[in-house]
This record gives C-alpha cells, structure tokens and sequence, in this order.
C-alpha cells in the first residue's frame, strides 16, 4: 500500500477510538515515517550520482583558500549552515557560519580577504542572502553555492555551483523542507570529510578540537594517562620469582616488566605466566625463565582509544601495557583503571 492510499484508507487515514483503530494508528505513523525516510534516502542516492568534476573544483577552492570557509543561509538552510560549519572547524578547516540578516547589520566585517563563502538556499532566490552575495563581488571572495536551482539568482552569481537534483520534500503535502536540507547536509559532511582526507588530517588531530566528553577522553593521549618514573614495575633478568611477587604486590599492575640495564623491555612477567611456571622450585626461579618475551607494547603518542582496543579486541585481553620509546626502553605503563577513571571505557 502507497502512503497515499494509508492515507486515504478509511480507517487507517482517521484515528477514533478502539483497539483496531489503535493497531490502525500505529501503522499510519510507521507508514508515513517509512515514506520520510526512504524519499530522503532516494534522494541522497541521487545527489551521491550527481557529483562530478565540479564537486571536486569545489574541494580545491575550499582547501585553496588562505583565510576560513564563511558559511551562510536563511531559515532551515541557515540552521544547516550552523552545522556544515561547526563540522568544517572540527575537521580542520577553519569556518564560522554568518546569519544573513546580522550581516546586513554590521556582521559583514566579518567577511574578509581571503575568505571563502558557502550559501546554501534550496531556490537561491533568498534575499536575506543579496549583501552577502555583493560583499563577496565587491571583494572578489569566491562564492560556493549549494542550490536547487542552475537557473537562480544566487547560481548565477556562485564561483562554483553545487546542484541539489530535483527531489520531493518528504510527507503527502510535500512543503516542509525535509529532503533539501537532508541534501544539504549530506553535501556539507561530504565536503568535510573530502577536505579532511586532502589535508591528511588524522585522529590525533581531530583530538585537539575535542577534548571534552567522552569523545574527548577516548581521544586523549597514552602519554596523558600513563604511570611514570617509580611507579613503574620494572625488575632485571636474574631477579627470582620469590622478589618478583612482591614487586608486582607492591606496584598494583599486575605484571612485572624485566628490562635490561639500559632500560630496554626484555619481556613481562604476569599471573598468567607465574601459574603456568609453578613448581617445587619456583621461588627460586628467574624471571627471565619464565616471562613473555614478545609482550604488547604501546607508543606513548597513541591515542587512548588505541590503548583500549589493544587492552581488549585483540587476544589475549590484558589489563596493562607498558610504553616504550623507539629503542623499546621503556617509559611508562597505563592500565585499564586508567582509562576507566579518564572516561575512555
């Protein structure tokens, strides 16, 4: 059944009471939600075939430019806008969003040399947007348009014109606009993401502009949570288990890194390694006889996300890592509790 014929269907396209109106209700609403979703899916399947060379000139400019990426629009493009320049800034590319009305008012300043500007309105006839289009004419900024119409005013005027396809707003009355801003959207994290991958910019770097949250704890350095100096336990190769032990009591990790005079991890000694060396001589047996000699190790540049997964998607889990420089002396040690108390886990 069509959505137009739920709609229209006599007890589905009016709601009374009883329980079979009830049931009728609750396949409506799921009717029309499907609809919404699958016009606005339709949609983006044919945006995602539209982009050609010019989408890729689009990316050049923007990555070209020497000053930030000024986007704008009015009404629901304009709350888009806010968002495609919140993502641009967290991604690398320097943007701030400038409503149209407040430019008229003085926030033109704002607009300088350098910059780029990206307007988005779905018929490019708004006229919130004719300052800004001849601020950007007046000082030869380049001009990104995001528009469903070639033939429109802000097209005509646009450097580079990215062109919604024609795509039904979402719902039986088909008004609110549903399925451009859906467009929009879409096109502003496509352009993000593209201009992310041109800088070659990385995880580490996204964790700068994220510290906070649980994102921002997950993004945190190893180097930031990491146990140093004393607090490591570190022993030499001759030392026996019978010590062994109380330094793992003593330093609450767990384990026992076994380094050579220079510093450098030889291997590890964990619980699991003492249970399977048990023995009437055990005691008197050297850590060096019975330690991992291939021990998971981290960098201390990592991400504490990296630590995470290294702790528990790869077999066997551990609890600890110990953290070695390049010449595999080691620097530290983080722990689950660490990461736990960060907030990463």
């Amino acid at each position: 059944m069509s959505l137009r014929q739920t709609l229209d269907h006599p007890r589905i396209g009016r709601r009374a009471g009883g329980g079979d109106d009830e049931s009728a209700s609750v396949t409506h609403d799921l009717a029309v939600a499907r609809d919404v979703l699958s016009t606005e899916a339709d949609a983006l399947k044919a945006l995602a075939g539209t982009l050609g060379s010019g989408f890729s000139a689009t990316v050049s400019l923007l990555h070209e430019a020497g000053g930030r990426v000024v986007v704008t629009g009015m009404g629901k493009s304009g709350h888009v806008a806010r968002k495609i320049a919140a993502t641009l800034a967290s991604t690398g590319t320097p943007a701030l969003f400038v409503h149209p009305a407040e430019a008229s008012h003085g926030d033109l300043g704002m607009i300088v040399p350098g910059d780029v500007v990206l307007a988005l309105s779905n018929s490019g006839e708004a006229a919130e947007l004719a300052d800004i289009v001849t601020h950007a004419r007046r000082f030869a900024l380049p001009l990104i348009a995001i528009t469903g119409r070639a033939d429109s005013t802000l097209a005509r005027a646009a450097t580079q014109v990215l062109l919604l396809p024609n795509a039904p707003e979402a719902g039986p009355i088909g008004l609110a606009p549903t399925t451009s801003t859906t467009m929009q959207m879409a096109l502003g994290d496509a352009l993000a993401v593209t201009l992310l991958c041109r800088r070659g910019f990385t995880a580490a770097d996204f964790s700068s502009f994220h510290p906070g949250g649980k994102l921002g704890a997950r993004l945190k350095r190893v180097s930031d949570l990491m146990h140093t100096g004393a607090a490591i336990p570190l022993a030499g190769p001759e030392t026996t288990m019978d010590r062994a032990i109380l330094l793992i009591t003593e330093k609450h990790f767990g384990c026992l890194g076994i380094v050579d005079p220079e510093g450098r991890l030889l291997g590890i000694v964990t619980d699991g390694d003492m249970r399977r060396a048990m023995g009437p001589d055990f005691l008197n047996r050297r850590a060096d006889a019975i330690m991992t000699r291939t021990p998971r190790v981290i960098d201390a540049a990592a991400l504490a996300e990296d630590a995470l997964h290294d702790m528990t998607a790869l077999d066997p889990k551990v609890m600890s890592l110990f953290v070695v420089d390049a010449a595999r002396r080691v620097i530290g040690i983080v722990h689950m509790h660490d990461l736990l108390r960060a907030g990463v886990a």
